[in-house]
């Protein structure tokens, strides 16, 4: 059989048969010695290196990511302060505080402080030495199956028994019966939390302290909160000035709109209190939506305004705490982030003080204790029955001969709804 052969110059030939010369025998030539070594083996994969260096560059940035996300969760976590002497104060009084009825659900009192102490504060008025004031109190209740959250305005002027209470000084305040917003002056925020007990008999699980220059950081993290007037507003005070119609309010003038006394409807703290309502629904309806929770580039600036201006009780002191709590609110529907006040009237000894209506109020205090469902409108009525605010008909209804089947036992109904307060919804939004 005919075999291939190869010349010296490296080029295959074929055996000449017909000259009858012998095939080569494949042994070096004269010429061989001199030639060039021959090359190493190629890679018989040539897509290995390409995958390596692809995978060394995805390892680096996973590390520097990595790197980056740990220093921005370790700069949000050192932003929060913990408020260790309001624990101290209520552990000393456990024994007087609510007991705990529905363990799933969280009762967190939010409170707005007037202070113009600490960075950014003092351009809204003198720091006369740290003391502060509570210009909004909210007891947050997040149901325990989280289908519903219901923030409830304690009015500042609101007349209340405030329980003797340890002072920044060290000494300790009388017991009193006054403004409800003294307490926070007096005794910060532990001081607050056993007013609030006290006035509602619900366990107070959590507390949030946030100033001035949070709030309007939130805002402007959030490039502004939409809102709609039907006329201009004028306030010296609040350093407020806006024309009638639509539009966005940055970080400043929101502070103003939702403090404003004078030059804005009729100068009363209700209407202070259900516009803060309102604007905080807005607030927390663009929070939630998917154009700040999804964008990590406007996700971060609304966790550090934020965190940098919280104070919190130990249950909450960590970015980890907060992520959980805001994570188990995202269930919640829109409509059912109720904000209402709790049911008061002009104080029958000064029309410039505030009383609890009763039992609405009672009946109210209830409600969220027990976690029960409650429901808000704009003018406090069921749009169903045009029942008053915090009335509902809690008797069983029966059918019609009071018997089921001669068997004697009652035949009971359908559970009576709700009862209705007035108040708005985070779905609302400031312009219906």
């Amino acid at each position: 059989m005919d075999a291939d052969v190869t010349d010296s110059a490296g080029t295959a030939t074929e055996p000449d048969n017909k000259s009858g010369s012998e095939p080569s025998t494949g042994a070096p030539g004269p010429d061989d010695n001199d030639a060039e070594p021959a090359a190493p083996p190629s890679d018989p994969n040539p897509k290995r290196h390409w995958l390596r260096w692809v995978a060394l560059g995805t390892s680096v940035a996973i590390l520097a990511t990595a790197g980056a996300g740990w220093w921005f969760y370790r700069k949000l976590d050192r932003n929060i302060t913990t408020d260790t002497s309001a624990a101290a104060e209520l552990h000393t009084y456990e024994k007087e505080r609510p007991t705990p009825v529905a363990l799933d659900a969280q009762n967190i009192l939010l409170i707005g402080s007037d202070s113009r102490s600490g960075e950014g504060n003092g351009k809204y008025g003198r720091d006369d030495g740290g003391s502060q004031r509570s210009d909004t109190t909210i007891l947050l209740h997040l149901a325990a199956d989280r289908k519903s959250a219901t923030a409830m305005s304690i009015p500042r002027d609101l007349m209340v028994e405030i329980p003797s209470c340890a002072k920044p000084d060290g000494t300790r305040s009388q017991d009193r019966f006054a403004q409800f917003n003294w307490a926070f002056e007096a005794g910060g925020a532990a001081c607050t939390i056993r007013t609030v007990e006290k006035l509602t008999d619900i366990r107070v699980d959590h507390h949030m302290v946030v100033d001035f220059s949070g709030f309007t950081d939130m805002v402007d993290a959030v490039d502004g909160v939409e809102v709609c007037l039907d006329e201009p507003v004028k306030d010296i005070q609040a350093r407020l000035e806006l024309p009638a119609g639509r539009q966005t309010l940055d970080g400043e003038q929101a502070l103003g709109f939702v403090r404003a006394r004078h030059g804005i409807g009729d100068g009363s703290d209700t209407q202070r209190m259900d516009r803060q309502q309102r604007f905080l629904g807005a607030l927390f309806k663009k929070v939630r939506s998917n154009g700040v929770l999804l964008n990590p580039a406007r996700l971060y600036p609304v966790l550090d305004a934020a965190t940098k201006s919280l104070t919190t009780d130990s249950g909450l002191n960590s970015l980890s705490d907060l992520y959980e709590l805001a994570r188990s609110m995202r269930s919640v529907p829109m409509e059912k982030v109720q904000f209402l006040t709790v049911p008061r009237q002009p104080y029958t000894q000064n029309p410039n003080r505030d009383e609890l209506v009763q039992p609405d109020a009672k009946n109210l205090f209830e409600r969220l204790r027990e976690d029960n469902p409650v429901s808000v409108s704009p003018d406090g009525k069921d749009p169903q029955d045009g029942k008053s605010e915090g009335k509902s008909d809690d008797s069983v209804k029966t059918s019609g001969d009071d018997s089921d089947g001669g068997s004697g036992a009652p035949a009971t109904g359908s559970p009576s709804p709700a009862p209705t307060f007035q108040g708005t919804n985070a779905a609302a939004g400031m312009c219906g």
